[in-house]
């Protein structure tokens, strides 16, 4: 397990665009696996319902999804190098750990807001969700 990286929050707000950049880029990804994979999915229904067909005409689709997440997995490991925590991709939720009054404690910020403001508990998760005093 590798030391935990603690972030200031002058360098965690520093790091927001990054992480919004990455967040995007996953989010389009993720859009794009779901609507190629409904779209197989409606394919591969309908051809079941044709009797005697070829055996397998979807590995190019089947392939280029498995591409998407071999892809998206690529981004995630990039981004968990940087120390910072993926909670949600859908809703850009991210945490930084940091050190308040030498408590462990996660810094949360979720995309579209203009900076850090809350922080949790370890285990408190983001409905414990406390205001950062300036």
């Amino acid at each position: 397990m590798s030391h935990t990286k603690w972030f200031s929050l002058e360098e965690a707000n520093s790091m927001l665009p990054f992480v919004d950049q990455e967040l995007k880029k996953m989010q389009a990804l993720k859009r794009t696996f779901e609507q190629k994979y409904m779209e197989l999915r409606v394919k591969k229904n309908e051809l079941a319902e044709k009797p005697g067909t070829e055996k397998d005409p979807f590995f190019m689709q089947e392939a280029e999804l498995e591409f998407l997440q071999i892809e998206a997995r690529g981004l995630i490991q990039h981004f968990q190098q940087t120390g910072v925590e993926l909670k949600d991709i859908d809703t850009g939720l991210v945490d930084f750990p940091a050190l308040i009054g030498g408590q462990e404690v996660l810094l949360c910020w979720k995309q579209g807001e203009d900076r850090i403001r809350y922080y949790h508990g370890k285990e408190d998760g983001f409905a414990g969700r406390k205001p950062i005093s300036d």
